[in-house]
């Protein structure tokens, strides 16, 4: 069954849940709001989100280095004490996120920092490729919706399926990491180097790089 973007917002400000849970709590749930909210505290969700108040100012500075330091991440990944901070699954959390964020570089940490011009500039690509395939035009903006939604999955950290379990996303996994420890864990900032990244170089060294890589 179909469920609404309302529905599932207003299921996320009751809970405090994730959007992406809420989203699976409705469909789960066949659309009943009291089932959905049932499904989300049998998996601790609810619970984790009763502490959304608290501040999570306590934490660590993960850093990770790939391919002989040709790839470099730094995060920061918060906790509310300082305990926590040092628990076997919050390190292994920090980690694993910092190996994804080098394998999948993801542009922004969630929607809300996507700018819009980036917004609109993928919205007219898309506004035209549907217009080119002769779709009508009273469903290319309900196609864009999904299209749009697919693109939140591919460039937000906290909406990319996370590389070491795909059925997850990196949301769920903070969620569920924090339903296992019982504090609230949330994931503020990060940042992805990568060696040559935004230097043009000269069409001379393209050329003579792939001539060594085809062994001329």
């Amino acid at each position: 069954m179909s469920i609404s973007a309302s529905e599932i917002a207003k299921l996320r400000a009751q809970t405090g849940a994730g959007m992406m849970d809420c989203k699976n709590a409705m469909e789960e749930s066949n659309g009943d709001f009291d089932k959905a909210i049932d499904w989300l505290r049998t998996r601790g969700t609810v619970k984790v989100a009763k502490r959304a108040g608290k501040i999570a100012a306590e934490g660590k500075v993960f850093t990770y280095l790939h391919g002989a330091g040709k790839i470099g991440v730094m995060l920061e990944l918060n906790s509310e004490t300082d305990f926590v901070a040092k628990n076997e699954n919050f390190l292994a959390l920090g980690n694993d996120i910092a190996m994804h964020i080098a394998a999948m570089n993801p542009k922004y940490l969630s929607r809300e920092e996507v700018s819009k011009e980036d917004l609109e500039r993928e919205k007219d690509v898309y506004r035209v490729q549907l217009q080119n395939e002769n779709k009508p035009a009273e469903m290319i903006e309900k196609i864009l919706e999904g299209k749009i939604n697919k693109y939140y999955s591919e460039v937000c950290l906290l909406e990319q399926a996370f590389i070491k379990d795909e059925d997850k996303t990196i949301e769920q996994l903070l969620t569920a990491t924090s339903g296992s420890i019982g504090e609230k864990i949330s994931l503020r900032r990060f940042a992805r180097f990568e060696v040559g990244e935004g230097i043009e170089k000269k069409v001379t060294d393209f050329v003579a790089e792939v001539n060594e890589q085809l062994g001329a």
